[in-house]
């Protein structure tokens, strides 16, 4: 009996959008006045550096996943190239946010409809939301694809709108007045510190361009991964960039906003009316479900890896279904944890999420120092020396620089959370005595898992091509 494997149906466009509905662009209206008030008015200026942090980093991953075309992404790339144990932690690590961002997604769902229907207790709103997704997951990626890039669509189509009217609100004098002004960018009060500190807290803003290396086993070509990783960063850092600096401009200090911890609503208000207001709120709803559906589907793909490798218990982990081709227990382990939106607030979860995120960055960086500099002596050339070296060592210096300005909170958590991976990964070797590395992909992976999509029919590939186009 064939063994059932993930299905090979997702395009260059359709990888890029999942990375952008993760990374839920209307987020930086959202943490608009939480940064605005950390850099002191700079906030397009804290995008621009987490940016080129991200740039240096979508690089090492656009290398790591042409040698490592695997669904495990800085799990695989660490656990490959510098050692199983340290590859496991960096694993472990990461599924601190990977597994918060749905169950984000579920909150700030709750949030908009508790906001609309006080009157409705919460719980309904989470379970409704969470068994949607959940199933649509579980039922096929191609059906993740195609609703996730429809809502994305009705999101960026919104960005204009807002950006459109903002450019009109400026050349009526609002805010700054105009609209080429360096004031979001750079005044006489800037602090260094002040923005590191922002561009720390946005930085997990840009989580999608890592996350969509989980579908490399889903793509019809896994060499479109790289181009795919490069467009998510860019598209989604302009976005981000430029929505923040009209924003900025409209609103150089946070002290007109009643609510400084979502500033969204008030924002889309004084800029459009209450009209406007109403079909911004619906494209943030709309961009929410698309992040959820995507943080839902790479996290179920992380931990399908680590059970496939038989790093956690193979037979639940490890499954795929095989009617539908998807990890359908993972989906649903990931659904039942997305049920816990019911009770925290977003302040809490949200203040969690960078901690694993900057260590899987920092590892997938010197996991390519690890590969090509030590392990091929790839260090003869200037080329060499630039891709290999300094530019994996700007992105892991870079990215440390934003892990050490992390909130006390989120390295207790951390520490307790990757202690527990410790405790575990003493278990899983009886305390080092057995070699993780006796988890080996051969053994467990078919020709289709590894991309061997010769064996596809061309009918079987034009029905992929058509479902994603």
């Amino acid at each position: 009996m064939e063994k059932a494997a993930l299905k090979r149906s997702l395009g260059l466009w359709a990888i890029v959008g999942l990375g952008l509905g993760y990374m839920t662009p209307t987020i930086v209206f959202d943490t608009f006045g939480i940064v605005s008030e950390e850099t002191n008015g700079l906030v397009p200026l804290a995008y621009l550096l987490a940016l080129g942090v991200m740039f240096f980093t979508a690089v090492s991953y656009g290398k790591m996943v042409q040698v490592f075309p695997s669904a495990g992404s800085a799990y695989t790339y660490a656990k490959e190239t510098i050692h199983p144990y340290l590859g496991f932690l960096v694993g472990w690590a990461a599924l601190l946010d990977y597994l918060l961002l749905p169950l984000v997604n579920a909150l700030i769902i709750r949030i908009y409809m508790e906001s609309a229907f006080p009157n409705v207790s919460s719980w309904i709103w989470v379970v409704g939301y969470v068994a949607i997704v959940t199933a649509i997951n579980v039922w096929s990626m191609n059906k993740t694809s195609n609703i996730n890039s429809i809502l994305v669509v009705f999101e960026f189509v919104l960005i204009v709108a807002f950006l459109v009217l903002s450019f009109v609100r400026l050349s009526q004098g609002m805010g700054q007045g105009t609209i080429l002004t360096f004031e979001p960018l750079f005044h006489t009060n800037i602090e260094i510190g002040s923005i590191l500190a922002g561009a720390t807290v946005v930085c997990f803003s840009f989580i999608g361009f890592d996350a969509i290396t989980m579908y490399t086993e889903e793509a019809v070509d896994q060499k479109i991964m790289p181009k795919a990783i490069m467009y998510t960063v860019m598209i989604g850092g302009a976005i981000f960039f430029i929505a923040s600096y009209f924003t900025q401009a409209l609103f150089p200090s946070v002290s007109n906003f009643k609510v400084i911890d979502d500033t969204l609503p008030e924002i889309a208000f004084k800029v459009g009316g209450q009209l406007f207001q109403i079909v911004f709120l619906s494209g943030a709803f709309a961009a929410t479900v698309a992040s959820g559906l995507a943080s839902h589907s790479s996290v179920s793909r992380l931990l399908y890896v680590m059970g496939r490798n038989g790093m956690l218990p193979r037979k639940i982990f490890g499954y795929v279904h095989p009617k539908f081709k998807t990890p359908a227990r993972n989906v649903i382990i990931v659904g039942i944890i997305s049920l816990l939106a019911i009770a925290p607030t977003l302040e809490l979860i949200s203040s969690l999420i960078n901690f694993g995120a900057l260590i899987a960055f920092t590892f997938v960086n010197l996991s390519v120092i690890a590969h090509f500099v030590f392990k091929h002596k790839r260090y003869k050339t200037k080329k060499d020396i630039l891709d290999y070296i300094i530019m994996p060592m700007l992105g892991a210096g870079l990215t440390g620089l934003l892990w050490i300005n992390l909130s006390t909170e989120s390295f207790l958590v951390g520490i307790a959370w990757t202690g527990i991976g410790f405790v575990y990964l003493l278990f899983l070797t009886k305390f080092f005595t057995k070699d993780v590395s006796s988890y080996d992909f051969g053994k467990m992976e078919d020709p289709q898992i590894i991309g061997n999509v010769a064996e596809q029919t061309k009918g079987e590939l034009a029905e992929q091509y058509r479902g994603v186009h």
